[in-house]
């Protein structure tokens, strides 16, 4: 098994819940680079003690995350991360000029020497507002944009696009990806739409914003899709995020969690019930809408979540048999990790723990 280590560079302040966009009059210049500098110094440690990749992510108007480009913070990471993958998760592309998009990850591609892992995503509902987007267009949307893009990489000659909702008279991007034929694509597969296509176009899946049995189902489907598509897709095309914290001993861990995992804003604190439910209706969810708006808007405990899967706490010990748990129920061969903000000290110390007495044996499983 393969770990990554994932921040959405969360904003370390007091901001407003419960509302999105929110407003920017309690946001701190300072407090932002402090979060932006702890994020950098959290993937730089994670390199150092041997994680295979390092992730980001795309969101907008929100103190849930200070990446809304996170190209950029991809381009500073190359200065800081020397060896992992640097997987971006992703870029939202219905809502993002795909042309940009093939440009800008082949040239993180060059600029790694081929270690970019492009993820492409639809992003999360709420997210249309940003750039004017209707989502009930979000999947044929996406589906054009990954089209245009694995093109644009892979076509030699220039060429022109004319399809419903992109348009471009030439391309001919330069510069061009280092791995061939592209670099590796992920893209969320928690819906049997998305599952299906994914199998169809032997593309990775992700899984985020979910839990082990739902993820588990899914991954299933895909699997079964992929064999009518005459494939078999290996452990490393699934990809599962959840949230990690270690600590010497299983209470410490607890107890290191216990404030802070109310502390964070929740995707399910940014969307409404009411706007979810006619973002449903209009199909953005597909086929299995109730499970997947369930699975964002419920409220967990502690105890609750790390049974599900959805976060692995404990002692070095106890998050290896957790794991080990993860990988028989779902056959992930990547867990996507994102570290509970318990402190810096704390958050830093349980990155070396998992580098030091976890990640070694999980390279084993």
């Amino acid at each position: 098994m393969k770990a990554a280590i994932f921040s959405r560079v969360p904003y370390l302040g007091p901001a407003p819940e419960g509302v999105w966009p929110v407003p920017a009059a309690s946001y701190a210049t300072e407090v932002a680079q402090a979060s932006m500098d702890d994020a950098l110094d959290q993937f730089q440690l994670a390199d150092e003690l041997g994680f295979d990749w390092v992730t980001v992510a795309e969101h907008h108007y929100a103190p849930f995350s200070l990446t809304p480009n996170p190209m950029v913070l991809a381009g500073a990471l190359t200065e800081r991360v020397k060896r992992a993958k640097i997987a971006l998760l992703g870029a939202n592309i219905p809502i993002l000029n795909p042309v940009r998009v093939a440009e800008e990850l082949a040239m993180l591609d060059l600029m790694t020497g081929g270690r970019v892992v492009a993820g492409m995503l639809r992003g999360t509902p709420n997210e249309y507002i940003t750039y004017a987007t209707n989502p009930a267009e979000s999947r044929e949307r996406f589906e054009e944009a990954l089209r245009l893009i694995v093109r644009a990489w892979t076509e030699p000659q220039p060429f022109g696009w004319q399809g419903r909702y992109f348009e471009y008279r030439s391309i001919a991007i330069w510069p061009r990806p280092v791995q061939q034929p592209h670099p590796p694509i992920y893209m969320s597969g928690s819906s049997p739409e998305s599952g299906e296509w994914a199998a169809r176009n032997r593309i990775s899946l992700g899984f985020a914003v979910t839990n082990v049995p739902l993820a588990a189902r899914a991954a299933a489907h895909y699997r079964e899709q992929a064999a009518l598509a005459g494939w078999e897709p290996t452990p490393d095309d699934i990809l599962y995020r959840l949230g990690v914290h270690v600590a010497e001993t299983d209470e410490q861990a607890i107890a290191d969690l216990e404030v802070p995992v109310k502390m964070i804003t929740r995707l399910s604190r940014l969307i409404d019930p009411a706007v979810m439910g006619a973002i449903a209706r209009a199909g953005y969810l597909g086929r299995d809408a109730a499970n997947q708006s369930g699975r964002v808007m419920q409220q967990r405990t502690l105890k609750e979540r790390i049974e599900l899967g959805e976060l692995v706490a404990g002692s070095p010990e106890t998050v290896v048999k957790q794991i080990r748990a993860i990988k028989d129920e779902l056959g992930a061969g990547i867990l996507d990790l994102s570290f509970h903000p318990a402190g810096r000290e704390k958050t830093l110390r349980a990155i070396e723990l998992f580098g030091t007495r976890v990640l070694p044996r999980m390279h084993e499983l």
